[in-house]
C-alpha cells in the first residue's frame, strides 16, 4: 500500500512538472512552426515571468495580480523587440546563424537580469493556501492545482485561436508555406512578430506559476529552457496536443526516475531521453501530418 501511494506521489509530480514544460515547449514549436527558427531564448522569457513579479511585489509594493499582468506585458515585450532587433533584419540568414542569435540572445537577457537583479533566489508567494491537498494517499500543494489549470487554458485558447480566428489561421497558413501565405495577402512579418509575442507571454506565464514552488532567479530559466525543448522535440515540433503529450511524459519519466533510481539523475534524465528520441525517431514520439502542426 505505502508502495503504491509512493507511486501515485511520483506521478503526480511528474505531471504537474510536464505541464510546466508543455508550456515552455508550447513556446518552442510556436516560433518554429511559424518561422524555422528554435528559439534557445525561450527560457529565458520564463526567468523574466517570476523575475519581473518579483520585483513588482516586492519593490513597488503592487499587488499580486497587477504584478502578474505586467509581469507578463514586459516579458511579451521584450519577445517583440527580440524579433525586431536581432530576427527580422537578417533575411534569408541561414538556421545556423539564427540559432546562434537566439543562444546570444540568451545570454545577454540573462546578463541583464544578474546585473539589475542580481544573483539571489527569490521566491513569489502561493496563488492561494499553501496547505496540501490529499488525494488516495498522496499530497498535493493548490499550486500545483494552478499549473494543471493554467496549463489546459492555455491549450484550450491556442486550439480556439489557432482553429477559428482570422490570424490564427494566417498564422497556421505561414507555418505551412511563408512564400504561398504571402501571394494571397497575408503580411507574415506580422505574424512572425506575433508568434514571438505569443510565446513571450506564454512563457513568462509559465515563470510566474512555477515561481512560488520552484523559487526563481537570473539563470533558472537555462535548465527549464532546455527541458521544455525536450519536451517539443518528444512532441514532433507540434504546437498542438503533442508538445503537451510529450511534456507530461517528460515530467513523469523524470519524476520516477529521481525517485525509484537517484534524485541526482533527475536533470540528466531529460537528456537521456532527448537522446534516445534522437537516434530512434528523430521526428518525434507523437508527431503529425505538416497540415496538422497547430
Amino acid at each position: 500500500m505505502d508502495s503504491s501511494r509512493q507511486l501515485f506521489q511520483y506521478i503526480l509530480s511528474g505531471l504537474s512538472n510536464g505541464a510546466i514544460y508543455a508550456l515552455i515547449g508550447f513556446g518552442f514549436a510556436m516560433i518554429y512552426n511559424a518561422t524555422g527558427i528554435i528559439n534557445f531564448a525561450q527560457g529565458e522569457f520564463v526567468m523574466l515571468g517570476g523575475m519581473l513579479t518579483v520585483f513588482f511585489l516586492v519593490v513597488l509594493k503592487l499587488p499580486l495580480v497587477p504584478a502578474i499582468v505586467l509581469a507578463i506585458i514586459i516579458s511579451t515585450i521584450v519577445g517583440i523587440c527580440f524579433e525586431r532587433l536581432a530576427i527580422r533584419p537578417l533575411k534569408n540568414a541561414k538556421p545556423l546563424s539564427l540559432i546562434i542569435i537566439t543562444i546570444g540572445a540568451s545570454i545577454f537577457i540573462r546578463g541583464a537580469a544578474m546585473l539589475i537583479w542580481g544573483k539571489d533566489t527569490h521566491a513569489l508567494p502561493a496563488f492561494s493556501s499553501n496547505d496540501p491537498l490529499y488525494i488516495a494517499g498522496a499530497t498535493i500543494l493548490p499550486q500545483h492545482l494552478w499549473i494543471f489549470g493554467v496549463t489546459v487554458l492555455i491549450i484550450i485558447f491556442s486550439r480556439i485561436f489557432f482553429n477559428y480566428s482570422v490570424v490564427g489561421k494566417a498564422m497556421r497558413a505561414c507555418a505551412y508555406n511563408s512564400q504561398a501565405a504571402g501571394l494571397v495577402g497575408i503580411n507574415v512579418k506580422n505574424m512572425v512578430l506575433l508568434s514571438f509575442a505569443i510565446s513571450s507571454a506564454i512563457g513568462s506565464m509559465a515563470g510566474i506559476i512555477i515561481a512560488p514552488l520552484t523559487m526563481t532567479s537570473y539563470d533558472v530559466g537555462v535548465m527549464l529552457g532546455l527541458k521544455g525543448f525536450c519536451a517539443v522535440i518528444i512532441g514532433g515540433m507540434s504546437s498542438g496536443l503533442s508538445t503537451v503529450m510529450g511534456g507530461l511524459l517528460l515530467g513523469l519519466l523524470e519524476s520516477l526516475g529521481a525517485g525509484f533510481i537517484s534524485a541526482s539523475y533527475k536533470d540528466a534524465i531529460a537528456f537521456i531521453i532527448l537522446l534516445l528520441i534522437l537516434f530512434i525517431r528523430p521526428e518525434g514520439l507523437f508527431s503529425k501530418k505538416e497540415t496538422e502542426r497547430f
